[in-house]
């Protein structure tokens, strides 16, 4: 630990240029595809994921609420698509090309080199999948190996266990609870923090790697080792 002139502890040096927008426009990965959100080409999957036949209990916990019917939808998409404080991107299946989710880079602090992923909405289909265990992933390479940002925030109603657990199993690690942080819906929520740091990311990417790769996973997709064992 660094000590100053006064024999006082601070911080270590770093590199202070301001981190840049993301300009993500496509990524490829084995199983998955993350790309710039559109209307006009993912509206029609996505009414699956947002519409009224997405089960209730997945809107519980977002902002949001499921949408009646196209026209719904697309008034939703075009108000998030018109932020200029959030990056949207749609989650693809490789295989069959349907989009199954979104996610957003959010919360930008440039000056700290500090992101945010979320508005993590995920359809049942898309749950609990390498599909999208491996979008969490490109997204997190691309912020820390293409943007260069030093700080990757998770943040959660601290009720909802799932979302913390599925944080936690990519690496994100929980620092607290910031109580009667929001007011959503009309109630009140604690929000928990996690993060995941540039000095993280090494042992977390190969971390993922590793559980991604083939051999991991038998001929029906299931896997051998899960990603808490590695």
């Amino acid at each position: 630990m660094p000590v100053n002139e006064y024999g006082q502890m601070i911080g270590e040096p770093v590199d202070d240029t301001p981190g840049v927008l993301p300009s993500l426009i496509r990524i490829e990965g084995r199983y998955t595809i993350i790309e710039a959100l559109s209307v006009e080409k993912h509206a029609e999957d996505l009414l699956a994921v947002y519409g009224p036949d997405s089960p209730r209990e997945m809107w519980t916990y977002l902002f949001q609420a499921q949408v009646a019917d196209m026209k719904e939808l697309v008034t939703l998409l075009n108000q998030m698509l018109a932020r200029k404080d959030r990056f949207y991107y749609a989650i693809i299946d490789k295989a069959t090309g349907k989009a199954l989710g979104t996610f957003s880079l959010m919360r930008i602090d440039q000056n700290n080199r500090v992101i945010e992923v979320g508005a993590v909405t995920f359809s049942p289909e898309l749950r609990g999948t390498r599909i999208g265990t491996e979008a969490q992933y490109l997204l997190a390479r691309y912020v820390f190996e293409e943007l260069n940002y030093r700080r990757y925030e998770w943040k959660c109603d601290a009720l909802n266990l799932p979302s913390r657990r599925a944080a936690e199993r990519l690496g994100f690690i929980y620092e607290g609870t910031f109580r009667q942080a929001v007011i959503y819906k009309g109630r009140t929520r604690d929000t928990d923090w996690l993060s995941m740091i540039d000095k993280d990311w090494l042992q977390v990417k190969s971390r993922l790697e590793t559980w991604l790769a083939p051999e991991n996973f038998d001929k029906d997709g299931r896997q051998y080792k899960s990603l808490r064992e590695l």
